[in-house]
């Protein structure tokens, strides 16, 4: 079975470098990950450096600076990124370029065919505005990173979750799974071996409306390791969510992401 890891950060500046993520990889069975660059890290040389390093492992989703006034530069930093090897760029929901077009810099992403990781509250995943602008760019592959902002907390019926599952009826679309830490609150005391005593039914709530192949499970290394840490974040979903054949299961942990983030190809 093919696993993808699609949300890991690595830096040799903040969080970890590239090595240790390849061994929790190797240690956890885990063939690929997708790299996908810290808010306020504008340099993406390192991400692009570890993709040359090891060939076929990595993906590797840019950051870049759309606030600056020079929108036209920010299109071709993109531009350069891609051509050195990037495969995506992340961007905040509301992210929106200087100048005449606000949809600027989710355009040029659309043009160049690579993929857009958003990473927002549910409060915007769930705006019309949001709605709007993927309306809008039926070309452009939008991954809603994090369960669209799912977290601890969140209560039934859930209505503005259920909203960030509406944006399901775009077919340009699919979600990332975290780890079920990312949606239950540290047990205190801690109870073995499964240490979530209610775990709320989101991630059944996004197969039924997303369906297996447009969701991709994302460890969120090394943020991780202050909740349940890598290894499980991987075995608890994998082993508890009710999926309904082995297939889906195959879909979510590895295939989707392979599709979306090319990784097949290399």
């Amino acid at each position: 079975m093919l696993i993808v890891d699609t949300h890991c950060h690595a830096s040799p500046y903040w969080f970890e470098p590239i090595e240790i993520l390849l061994d929790e990889m190797t240690r956890n069975d885990v063939d690929k990950a997708v790299l996908i660059q810290a808010r306020g890290f504008y340099d993406n040389s390192y991400l692009i450096e570890c993709k040359r390093r090891f060939p076929g492992r990595f993906a590797v989703v840019v950051v870049v600076d759309t606030d600056q006034p020079d929108a036209p530069a920010t299109l071709e930093t993109l531009e350069q990124w891609v051509e050195q090897g990037a495969g995506g760029i992340r961007l905040n929901p509301m992210a929106r370029s200087q100048g005449s077009d606000p949809l600027a810099i989710w355009r040029k992403a659309s043009e160049l065919g690579i993929a857009a990781s958003c990473l927002g509250t549910s409060h915007e995943f769930a705006s019309a505005e949001f709605d709007n602008l993927v309306s809008s760019l039926p070309d452009l592959s939008i991954v809603i990173e994090h369960l669209g902002g799912a977290e601890p907390g969140m209560r039934a019926p859930y209505n503005e979750y259920r909203k960030v599952l509406g944006l399901a009826k775009y077919p340009n679309t699919t979600m990332k799974v975290p780890g079920l830490g990312e949606l239950c609150p540290r047990p205190i005391p801690f109870v073995q071996p499964f240490p979530f005593p209610d775990v709320p039914p989101l991630i059944e709530m996004a197969i039924d409306a997303f369906g297996p192949s447009r969701l991709m499970w994302g460890s969120d290394f090394p943020p991780v390791a202050q909740r349940e840490g890598y290894r499980n974040s991987l075995r608890f979903p994998m082993e508890h969510v009710p999926f309904r054949s082995e297939e889906d299961r195959e879909w979510v942990f590895g295939k989707t992401a392979a599709y979306v983030w090319k990784l097949d190809e290399a």
